[in-house]
């Protein structure tokens, strides 16, 4: 049976509505936040900076990320030098390439060799994870984001490449692989059988934790009860 204790994976919260960050924050099981630009744009946050302080000044002691957002790799390197600024334990989100699709692996290179834990944020190829991290400095902490969801979104099975991708880390002891943009619960237990090292999760999944090792009778008997109730409520006649 499976069982949240026995995961080695780490779990990372991701999200961008404060409460529910600092819910998460609170649980002994997470060990890290996460948030980007959409998921801001989503929970209606119009001062990002302010948004991002507000959170740090209750989040001191977890490893938390935040994305720079320009377009240009030269206001990438002045956004990301501020934010890192912000607190000890801010990772600073660096998207493996600009909307022109030119690669931003020299600046993850300058921020790196500069003391800068960087998470860098929307791989989805072996060949961008090994240039990824042959640009981490061995001596910093970074994070690899390797969008395993968004792989598994096009029909290609995603596991094959976050092996790889483990393998690759191995260059780096420092560096982390993050299995982002999962689609379900069974996604923390498949990144933990392949020894990923985080797993990031919405609260809409965090929520599922309380169904693992739950017995499947009784489920398949609750979602009856699920259906018989919504009938019976909408009324439905024949």
């Amino acid at each position: 049976m499976k069982n949240i204790s026995n995961l080695k994976v780490k779990i990372f919260a991701d999200g961008a509505n404060k409460e529910g960050m600092l819910e998460m924050y609170n649980k002994d099981f997470i060990m890290g936040l996460t948030t980007n630009p959409t998921l801001m744009k989503k929970a209606g946050i119009k001062d990002y900076e302010f948004f991002a302080k507000s959170i740090l000044s209750q989040i001191k002691d977890k490893p938390i990320s935040f994305e720079v957002f320009s377009d240009e790799i030269e206001e990438m390197e002045i956004q990301a030098n501020k934010i890192a600024k912000w607190g000890d334990n801010v990772y600073v989100k660096i998207p493996v390439s600009n909307t022109k699709g030119e690669n931003t692996y020299n600046l993850i290179n300058k921020l790196s060799s500069n003391n800068v834990k960087v998470n860098v944020t929307a791989l989805m190829t072996i060949n961008q994870v090994e240039n990824v991290v042959k640009n981490l400095n061995p001596n910093v902490k970074s994070y690899v984001s390797v969008f395993a969801g968004r792989i598994a979104d096009t029909g290609i099975d995603p596991i094959p490449i976050m092996k790889s991708s483990i393998d690759i880390l191995k260059q780096n002891s420092l560096a982390e692989l993050i299995w982002a943009s999962p689609r379900e619960l069974l996604n923390i237990f498949q990144a933990d059988s392949i020894g990923c090292h985080i797993i990031t999760a919405t609260n809409d999944i965090l929520k599922k934790l309380n169904l693992v090792g739950y017995n499947l009778e009784e489920f398949s008997l609750d979602t009856v009860k699920m259906f018989y109730n919504d009938a019976k409520e909408a009324g439905y006649k024949i």
